[in-house]
């Protein structure tokens, strides 16, 4: 069965147990950012049997015919979903999608060394504040990611993640910009990592990738902290789901997938070993109840008022956005 999804998302140890339990092997392939791996599935790129698309990546893999709606008589587990995660605008009566987790975008950051310079994490001003970026210069690295750079600047700015206002993206795209001379590199690949070795002190990335950060400066007995923290202008949080592509080879192994990752202790799995939160009620039991007391896994009621999920994009905003960013990335 071949997989196509985030790296570091499904642990190898759940990829194991479930190769044992179907007899089969997990072929895995991986992408950095939601828009390489639509690039490379409206290029006509086949072969592949379940992907693992952010669910704003749900509406334009539907348009453009690529994927089958789910069989949900092989699906007897996608009763476990939170409600709140089910029949969404993106995916209606989860006519293609059964969601697996979902990560927020915050800041990741070397503990110790913000506070020996004074630098508080808990405001995206770490990020985009040239006074601040000034302490940290060549320190701080961003994913390489348009729809999550921007979505930071904008609530930076105080506006919604999902503006579609041309001025709003003006005035996001000036804020990265001015902050860009700052920063050591655009990284989606090695930034946990860069982090982890003392190279960089501030990321903006996904929870999961910092939670694994963090655990890795433990067991590597750095002399210094990783941490990660929720920003006070709120954050981006963007579930990811399981889908079927249209041309599965192998669509019998896909359901039989997508239901073994519905099971409440294997859906808990994704927390305890990968960090990232949970759309899926029957694995709370099976969580590590020191990852419950988490906010970027298992935020309160107030914090997730201050997460707005990342959602599809005009065509016309989409175009502009990407236009942006290509001024962002070869400007100087």
């Amino acid at each position: 069965m071949h997989l196509f999804n985030w790296n570091n998302a499904v642990s190898s140890d759940t990829i194991k147990r479930f190769e044992a339990e179907c007899k089969c092997k997990v072929q895995e392939t991986y992408y950095g950012s939601m828009e390489e791996a639509l690039a490379k599935l409206t290029a006509g790129a086949k072969g592949f049997d379940v992907v693992g698309p952010s669910n704003y990546g749900i509406p334009p893999l539907a348009k453009l015919g690529l994927l089958q709606p789910l069989d949900k008589s092989k699906l007897p587990n996608l009763k476990n979903l939170n409600p709140a995660f089910a029949n969404t605008p993106l995916d209606p009566n989860n006519q293609y999608s059964a969601p697996y987790d979902f990560t927020v975008t915050l800041v990741g950051y070397n503990a110790d060394k913000l506070k020996s310079l004074g630098v508080d994490a808990n405001s995206w001003a770490v990020v985009f504040d040239p006074k601040i970026l000034a302490k940290l210069k060549g320190k701080v690295t961003v994913l390489d990611d348009p729809r999550e750079v921007i979505a930071a600047a904008l609530r930076y700015n105080g506006f919604s993640a999902n503006s579609q206002k041309p001025e709003e993206l003006q005035k996001a795209v000036a804020t990265i910009k001015a902050a860009k001379p700052y920063w050591a590199a655009f990284n989606s690949q090695s930034y946990i990592k860069e982090l982890t070795l003392g190279n960089i002190w501030v990321a903006l990335g996904y929870s999961n990738d910092l939670f694994q950060a963090k655990q890795d400066a433990v067991k590597a007995k750095r002399a210094f902290k990783i941490d990660y923290t929720l920003q006070k202008e709120g954050n981006g949080m963007t579930a990811d789901s399981f889908v079927i592509h249209k041309n599965a080879p192998r669509p019998d192994l896909a359901l039989q997938f997508i239901n073994f990752m519905l099971d409440g202790k294997n859906a808990a799995g994704i927390t305890n070993n990968v960090g990232a939160g949970n759309p899926n009620a029957a694995a709370k039991p099976f969580i590590d109840k020191a990852l419950l007391a988490v906010p970027a896994i298992n935020p309160d009621a107030n914090q997730v008022k201050q997460l707005e999920q990342l959602t599809d994009l005009s065509a016309a905003t989409r175009r502009a956005w990407n236009r942006a960013w290509t001024d962002i990335k070869v400007g100087n």
